[in-house]
């Protein structure tokens, strides 16, 4: 599995038991198990909830589910 691929399982992961929609950045924060200091990790990448943050804008949301939160932060980030 690539980086981008693996950061992407990582998120959808870590946001699988969140409730949908989101709708706010402050909400989706509060959806990862340990907020913004939540961190997806793959060889020498590390990606923070409270970093991904500045990837998105007040457009993105609301979030339908963990799928699009993590397609959206991958496909800005990287």
């Amino acid at each position: 599995m690539n980086v981008k691929a693996e950061i992407k399982t990582q998120i959808a992961g870590a946001l699988a038991g969140a409730e949908f929609p989101i709708a706010s950045p402050e909400a989706l924060l509060n959806a990862f198990p340990n907020g913004a200091d939540t961190t997806c990790e793959c060889g020498d990448v590390k990606l923070r909830a409270g970093d991904a943050g500045s990837v998105l804008t007040a457009s993105d949301f609301p979030f339908e589910s963990a799928e699009s939160v993590a397609d959206t932060i991958v496909s800005r980030a990287f």
